[in-house]
């Protein structure tokens, strides 16, 4: 393929893939309106937020193995269409329940293209420096494009209603859509890939039944039978579906695959690192408007600058990887993020900008390292399999920021509380600082109080910012330890 045909078709992808992204966060700033509008309950609002990741993750493994056996070009564009039709219902729904199955519909769509973009690119550049900067620029998208959504909502809301943020995508799918079919090379599918249809609701009923548990436990109302019974039978069917796969044939995810240590390492990267980002954000976004006062659309402003980083850095540690190889880019970009945390906690008020600075620097090291790990997996996967192994980093992106926000929630959660009861305020200053504000709001006198809840929710910022520098340092070691024992042993 000649060159400025390759990078149109990853211009292609990329587009895709930034639409896919953006709508799993662009909801947060318009649901108010949304919610208005449809009168919505508070279970319809869950659904219209969860209905899109829960069921894109359940399908991508179904999506994978489509494309590895049709061609995922053809999958591709099957997307795509689909996408532009659910973003136009969902534009002008009529219901809650119209848009929570527009949402599922969308989701369809971005399982489709997901896995797709990077079989795409796996399969469109032969050069590996040119694959591992395609890969960077890939991963840049798929990192830094979800920040993007609630910016971008709220400055469509400013000038459009609600349904704005859903048929904003329309053009730019039938634009992206004709240019798909005379750009993305047609590459045939391999027609002896059998679709296990069995594998396929099992896997879906496992990945979606597991997600639902774990969103419920992150919820602050959360049902603890709930999600538990969820949990459960996520588990059950997951290990009925992995022991059918050790038995296929050829099995819709080869886990004989995963014990190869560099797609092994890939995929525990892109869970982890998603985990631990997600994780600052969600504790770093709650400071930023409980403490410092600032509203959502602010908020997501001066986290901008982590999404900014990590599209800066995608390309250019693709570049890296060819000289110094992966795991060498994955750790120093682990430390780099973590290190940028570090710098935040100390740094975080000053009216300067080693704030702005730090954070970026947390967006350039998580961006490098989720570039290399997809390099990582997808140099050491065939070209008739890169859809399956697409699907699992998908799927792994997705629980990361599930268990992200599931844990580093409750921590933050716990720590607050047993600050609050050491201090004898907690029937006031409740289990979050949301409910302190309410109080003090209510009971003027209670400023001694409103006081000491945010001196605890500091204490519980600092304890899980802690426990994610950790995490990605000792992460950043075990990938070196892991390299140099793979290096020894060839």
């Amino acid at each position: 393929m000649k060159s400025q045909a390759r990078w149109l078709t990853l211009a292609v992808v990329s587009t895709a893939l930034f639409l896919v992204v953006i709508d799993m966060t662009v909801l947060y700033t318009a649901l108010p309106s949304l919610a208005q509008a449809l009168h919505t309950t508070a279970s319809e609002k869950l659904w219209i937020l969860n209905a899109y990741s829960l069921v894109m993750a359940g399908l991508m493994p179904a999506m994978g193995a489509l494309g590895d056996r049709l061609g995922h070009r053809r999958v591709f564009i099957f997307g795509m269409l689909m996408f532009g039709l659910a973003s136009l219902i969902a534009a002008f729904a009529p219901s809650a329940n119209v848009l929570i199955a527009a949402r599922a519909l969308l989701a369809v769509g971005g399982a489709a293209m997901m896995p797709s973009t990077i079989a795409i690119v796996r399969t469109t550049f032969q050069d590996p420096k040119e694959l591992a900067f395609a890969i960077g620029i890939w991963a840049s998208v798929a990192s830094g494009g979800a920040a993007v959504g609630p910016l971008l909502g709220g400055a469509l809301l400013e000038h459009f209603w609600w349904g704005s943020v859903f048929l904003i995508n329309v053009p730019i799918i039938a634009v992206g859509t004709v240019l798909a079919w005379f750009l993305v090379p047609y590459k045939a599918g391999d027609p002896s890939i059998p679709i296990d249809f069995r594998s396929c609701w099992q896997s879906m009923l496992g990945i979606i039944a597991l997600a639902c548990g774990i969103k419920e436990f992150a919820k602050p109302d959360s049902h603890a039978l709930l999600a538990c019974s969820t949990l459960v039978l996520g588990v059950f069917t997951l290990t009925i579906f992995v022991r059918r796969q050790l038995k296929l044939e050829r099995p819709l995810i080869d886990f004989k695959l995963l014990s190869a240590a560099p797609i092994a390492t890939g995929i525990l990267i892109a869970l982890v690192a998603s985990m631990t980002l997600i994780g600052f954000e969600l504790v770093l976004s709650q400071r930023l408007q409980l403490v410092l006062g600032k509203t959502p659309l602010e908020a997501g402003a001066f986290v901008l600058p982590i999404s900014l980083g990590s599209f800066i850095a995608g390309p250019l540690a693709g570049t890296l990887i060819g000289r110094i190889g992966s795991p060498r880019v994955i750790a120093a970009g682990l430390a780099m993020c973590a290190m940028g945390m570090v710098g935040y906690l100390v740094f975080g008020d000053s009216n300067t900008v080693f704030p702005i600075a730090f954070l970026a620097l947390c967006g350039i090291g998580i961006g490098s390292s989720l570039t290399a790990s997809s390099t990582l997996v997808m140099s050491n996967v065939s070209e008739e399999r890169a859809g399956m192994a697409g699907s699992v980093e998908g799927v792994a992106y997705e629980f990361g920021g599930g268990f992200g926000v599931t844990v580093f929630g409750s921590l933050m959660t716990a720590v607050y509380v047993a600050d609050v009861r050491n201090n004898g305020i907690d029937a006031m200053a409740g289990s979050s600082l949301d409910e302190a504000l309410a109080y003090a709001m209510k009971h003027n006198e209670s400023q001694a109080m409103l006081a000491r809840a945010m001196h605890a929710f500091e204490s519980s910022f600092t304890a899980v910012s802690s426990i994610v520098i950790a995490t990605l340092l000792a992460l950043s070691v075990f990938v070196l330890a892991v390299n140099r024992r793979v290096l020894k042993n060839r």
